[in-house]
C-alpha cells in the first residue's frame, strides 16, 4: 500500500469514526437512498444537523446527492467502498505472501 493510499484510507476511517455518521450510512444503505428529512426522523436529529453530517460525507466522496425538486436524495458511493475493499484485499495478500516467505525461510 502506498503512502497516498494509506492517507486516503485513514481519512475515510476518520470520517467514519462517528456513530452518527455510521447510523446515517446504515439508513442510507437500508433504503438505497434517503433524503435529509427521513434521515433526521430516523436518527431523531434536526434536519440541519443531518445536513451538516451529509455535507462531510459528500465532501469525502462517501455519499452522493441527487436533486429531485426541492429534495436531495443521498446514496452511498459504491466505488469508494469497492476501492477501499480492494486496497484492504491487496494489503491482506501482501501480508499472506510475506508470511509465506518468512515461514519458508524459517523452515530452511
Amino acid at each position: 500500500m502506498s503512502c497516498e493510499q494509506a492517507i486516503e484510507i485513514e481519512t475515510l476511517f476518520e470520517v467514519l469514526a462517528n456513530d452518527t455518521r455510521l447510523r446515517m450510512l446504515h439508513l442510507i444503505v437500508k433504503e438505497g437512498e434517503a433524503w435529509t428529512t427521513d434521515l433526521a426522523a430516523g436518527l431523531e436529529m434536526k434536519p440541519q444537523a443531518v445536513s451538516n453530517q451529509l455535507r462531510r460525507l459528500q465532501d469525502r466522496g462517501i455519499v452522493a446527492g441527487r436533486r429531485s425538486g426541492n429534495n436531495v436524495f443521498y446514496r452511498l458511493v459504491v466505488i469508494l467502498l469497492e476501492r477501499a475493499l480492494c486496497l484492504i484485499e491487496e494489503s491482506n495478500e501482501r501480508s499472506r505472501i510475506h508470511n509465506l516467505e518468512r515461514n519458508g525461510h524459517e523452515s530452511t
